[in-house]
């Protein structure tokens, strides 16, 4: 397995799709470094001489990927809580924070749904 910006990459795979598998990086962001780093993006990671993960490497470097990335995200919710914001009283509740209704959809906090057997209205 090619290990690029600490993350093992599948072998098996085209490089654009494998490149995907680096947090931060898409579809879209892969095909130009791949571009960019004259590397051909169909090719498999297995075939790929180390000259070329070399030079998706430098490519990848021009970006935030990863860990810094992933900090940096983490750093944006967490200000936007401390000062109180809307989207931030969301995120402390792990609701939607984007507009989407939240009440019948939104099961990441509420859990799986529990199905109520026998269950009659009360008539009086």
């Amino acid at each position: 397995m090619a290990r690029i910006a600490g993350v093992d990459i599948p072998n098996d795979k085209q490089l654009v799709y494998s490149l995907t598998y680096i947090y931060g990086i898409g579809h879209t962001l892969a095909n130009k470094i791949c571009v960019d780093a004259k590397v051909d993006g169909t090719k498999r990671v297995k075939d790929c001489s180390e000259d070329e993960l070399t030079a998706v490497r430098t490519q990848i470097t021009k970006y935030q990927v990863e860990g810094d990335l992933r900090r940096e995200v983490a750093l944006n919710i967490k200000r936007l809580e401390e000062i109180g914001t809307y989207r931030g009283q969301r995120h402390k509740r792990n609701l939607p924070c984007r507009g989407q209704r939240d009440k019948t959809n939104a099961r990441t906090s509420k859990g799986p749904r529990k199905t109520v057997a026998n269950h009659k209205k009360a008539t009086m």
